[in-house]
């Protein structure tokens, strides 16, 4: 029984590599290669993977040092604020195109709002993958 206590005793957790930033990385960043590196330490909360974080962008500031979490990230983003964007109504078989003034930032699969240009409605639609945004959209 000694011998078991004494082996619990001298065990060392294993570690695990984590995410920390290289430099400091202000909101609204792509993040490259050059902005992340691996350290030696399980960090709570910090991703274990590069390539889940490379590609991504920078929600708030990650400072130096720091772990970069999940909750820090998000898609990279299509559609800027003030854009012009083509505005895609999509039903069944039939699409009609006009232009639109957006009126938030985003990135794929949200939802934002966009003033038709030719008629100065209002209207929510999706952002498609080409950058577009896309109203009526059949789910």
């Amino acid at each position: 029984m000694r011998w078991l206590l004494a082996l619990l005793l001298s065990a060392q957790p294993a570690l695990s590599e984590s995410v920390v930033a290289i430099r400091t990385i202000r909101a609204q960043t792509v993040l490259g290669p050059e902005d992340l590196t691996m350290v030696d330490a399980s960090l709570p909360g910090a991703l274990t993977d590069l390539a889940g974080a490379i590609g991504q962008e920078a929600r708030v500031a990650i400072y130096a040092g720091r772990p970069v979490r999940l909750a820090d990230l998000r898609s990279p983003t299509l559609v800027q604020r003030n854009q012009v964007v083509p505005l895609i109504y999509a039903s069944g078989g039939l699409a009609i195109s006009t232009e639109g003034r957006a009126l938030a930032r985003g990135s794929e699969g949200e939802v934002i709002r966009v003033i038709n240009l030719a008629s100065r409605a209002t209207v929510s639609g999706r952002i498609g993958p080409d950058g577009a945004v896309y109203v009526g959209w059949d789910e």
